[in-house]
C-alpha cells in the first residue's frame, strides 16, 4: 500500500527572514505614503496654490490608482517575475517621489500622486505573494505575514506623527522624499535576499481585462467615497459613477471566466473559505473604516478636544490592532485559527457594544477603550484570513491571490467609509430637522461654525442639540457594526468548520501546505 503522507514544508532559513525585513520596507512607505499628506495639504495648497476641487484630486488619486492597479499588477508579477516587478515599483516609486517632492504646479503634484499610486500597486501584492513563496512552513508563514501586517498598519500609524515632525523643521515636499532612501535600500537588497518567482506558463498580459478592471474599480472607489463626503449636492453622480463600476464589473468577471489567459483566476473563488476570507475581511475592513470616522470626529467635535490631544486619544486604535497582528502567530501554536479569529470578533462585539451606549458626556477614555478594542479583535482576522488566501493559492497565483486579498481590504474600507459614515450622516439630519439654524442641519462641523455666530445661549443649545444627533448617529453606527461582526462570525464558524474536499493547498491555515510548481532562481 503506498504511502500518502505529505513531507512537511522546508523551514526558512536566515536568508529568507533577512529577505522579509526587506520586504517590509515597501509595505511600511506605501501605508505611510497614504496618511502623510493630510498634514502636508494646508502648506502645499498655499504655496501651488490648489483650488478646493485640485485639492481633492491630490488626496485622492493615490488611493484611486492603488486600488485601480492592484488587480493588474498582482497578475503582472505572477507573469514577469514578483521580484521583478517589485524591483520595478521600487524604482517607479522613487521617481515619483522626487517629481512629487519638487512639484511647481497642482496638476504637477496630481501627476506625481496618481504615479506614486500605480507604483504603490506594483508593491503590495508582490511582497505578500513573495512572503507566500518564502516561507513553506505554515507556522514561520503566519508569523511572516503578521510582521507584514504590522508593517502595513504601523506605517498607516506613522505617517502623520513622522510627517508633522517633517513638517516643522522642513518644506512640504519633505513628506515624499521620505521614501526615496528607502526604496534605494530595497533596489540594492532586493535582487541580494529576495529569489524571483514567476509562472513559468503564464501567457500574455489581456490589456482589455487590464482596462475592464480599472473601469470596475476606479468608478466604484470613485462613488463611494463621494457618498462619504458628499454635501447638500445630489448623490445621483455618485450612485451613476458606482452603476457604470458594477456594469464593467460585470462585464470582466464574464471575460474572466471566458479567455485563457485572464487577469483574474476566479476559479480560486470556488474554495469556499478562500472566498468567505475575502468577504469576512472585506465586512470587517468596513466595520472598522466606517466606525474610525465617527469616533475620529467625536473625540474632535463631540468633546472639543485639540487635534494633538485628539490624536494622542486616537493611539490606542493603532496599538490595539498591532498587538492583534503580532500575538496572532504566538496564539495559534496553542489554538485552532477558526477559535481564534472567532475570540477576536467577540473582541470586537464586545468594543462595539459599548461604543452603542456612549453619550455626548462620555470621556474619550471610553470611546478610545472601544476602538483599541474593536482593533485589537480584527488583527486575528487579517493575519489569518490573508495567510489563508494566500496559501490556497497555488504557488503561481500567489500574486493573483495576494491581490484580491489588498483590493478585498481596500473595498471594504472604502464601502465602510461611505455606508457607515451616511448611516451616521442620516441620523444626525434627522435629529436635527427641527433646528431653527438652517446651516446646521447637514454636518457637525457646520453646527459648530454656526454657533460661532451666536449669542452665547442661543449658541450652547444649538451645540447640545448637534452634539446629541452626532453622537445618536455615532450609537446606530455602532450597533450596525454589531450586525456586520454577527454576519462575519457566522460567515467564519460555517466556513472554516468544514471540511472541504480540496487539496492540502486550500485547507484550514493550520495546515496549508502547497507543491511549488514555479519557476525559481
Amino acid at each position: 500500500m503506498s504511502d500518502t503522507t505529505q513531507a512537511p514544508a522546508p523551514l526558512a532559513g536566515p536568508r529568507e527572514w533577512l529577505g522579509l525585513a526587506a520586504l517590509v520596507l515597501p509595505t511600511l512607505l506605501v501605508a505611510f505614503d497614504i496618511g502623510v499628506l493630510f498634514l502636508a495639504l494646508p502648506h502645499l495648497s498655499a504655496d501651488l496654490g490648489a483650488t478646493g476641487t485640485q485639492q481633492l484630486w491630490i488626496t485622492d488619486i493615490y488611493g484611486f490608482m492603488l486600488a485601480g492597479f492592484l488587480i493588474t499588477m498582482g497578475t503582472l508579477g505572477d507573469r514577469i517575475g514578483r521580484r521583478k516587478l517589485l524591483m520595478i515599483g521600487a524604482g517607479s516609486f522613487v521617481a515619483a517621489s522626487l517629481l512629487a517632492a519638487f512639484s511647481t504646479s497642482p496638476l504637477m503634484l496630481i501627476i506625481a500622486r496618481a504615479l506614486l499610486g500605480i507604483a504603490g500597486a506594483t508593491l503590495s501584492p508582490s511582497t505578500l505573494a513573495l512572503i507566500s513563496n518564502m516561507f513553506r512552513d505554515p507556522k514561520q508563514m503566519g508569523t511572516a505575514i503578521s510582521l507584514w501586517a504590522f508593517s502595513n498598519f504601523g506605517g498607516a500609524a506613522l505617517g502623520p506623527v513622522i510627517g508633522g515632525v517633517l513638517l516643522q523643521h522642513f518644506w512640504w515636499g519633505s513628506v515624499f522624499l521620505l521614501g526615496a532612501p528607502v526604496m534605494l535600500l530595497l533596489l540594492i537588497l532586493g535582487p541580494i535576499l529576495l529569489p524571483e518567482y514567476r509562472d513559468a506558463d503564464a501567457k500574455r498580459l489581456d490589456l482589455i481585462s487590464v482596462v475592464l478592471s480599472l473601469a470596475a474599480i476606479l468608478p466604484v472607489v470613485y462613488g463611494t467615497k463621494q457618498l462619504a463626503t458628499g454635501d447638500d449636492s445630489s448623490p445621483v453622480g455618485a450612485l451613476l459613477a458606482i452603476a457604470v463600476g458594477i456594469v464593467f464589473g460585470v462585464v470582466f468577471i464574464r471575460r474572466q471566466l471566458r479567455v485563457p489567459n485572464a487577469l483574474l483566476d476566479l476559479g480560486l473563488l470556488r474554495n469556499v473559505r478562500f472566498s468567505s476570507s475575502l468577504l469576512a475581511m472585506l465586512l470587517a475592513s468596513g466595520a472598522l473604516a466606517g466606525m474610525g470616522l465617527l469616533t475620529s470626529q467625536f473625540i474632535q467635535s463631540v468633546r472639543g478636544l485639540d487635534p494633538a490631544e485628539a490624536g494622542l486619544w486616537q493611539a490606542p486604535t493603532g496599538v490595539g490592532i498591532a498587538i492583534g497582528v503580532l500575538v496572532t502567530p504566538v496564539i495559534v501554536r496553542r489554538i485552532q485559527s477558526r477559535t481564534a479569529i472567532l475570540g477576536g470578533l467577540v473582541l470586537c462585539f464586545i468594543g462595539l457594544a459599548l461604543l452603542s451606549t456612549v453619550t455626548r458626556s462620555s470621556s474619550a477614555g471610553l470611546v478610545s477603550l472601544s476602538v483599541a478594542l474593536v482593533a485589537l479583535g480584527i488583527g486575528p482576522m487579517f493575519v489569518l484570513g490573508t495567510s489563508l488566501v494566500v496559501g490556497a493559492a497555488p504557488p503561481e497565483k500567489a500574486g493573483s491571490a495576494a491581490s484580491m486579498s489588498e483590493t478585498s481590504n481596500l473595498l471594504g474600507s472604502t464601502l465602510g467609509l461611505a455606508l457607515l459614515g451616511s448611516v451616521g450622516a442620516a441620523v444626525y439630519q434627522s435629529g436635527m430637522a427641527d433646528s431653527s439654524v438652517a446651516g446646521a442641519r447637514q454636518t457637525l462641523a457646520e453646527a459648530i461654525a454656526a454657533a460661532a455666530g451666536l449669542s452665547g445661549t442661543q449658541a450652547q443649545s444649538l451645540l447640545a442639540t448637534a452634539r446629541n444627533a452626532f453622537t445618536d448617529g455615532l450609537n446606530v453606527v455602532a450597533i450596525v457594526g454589531i450586525v456586520v461582526i454577527v454576519i462575519v462570525f457566522a460567515l467564519v464558524w460555517t466556513t472554516m468548520r468544514q471540511k472541504a474536499a480540496t487539496p492540502p493547498a486550500a485547507a484550514d491555515p493550520d495546515s496549508v501546505t502547497e507543491t511549488p510548481a514555479v519557476t525559481e532562481s
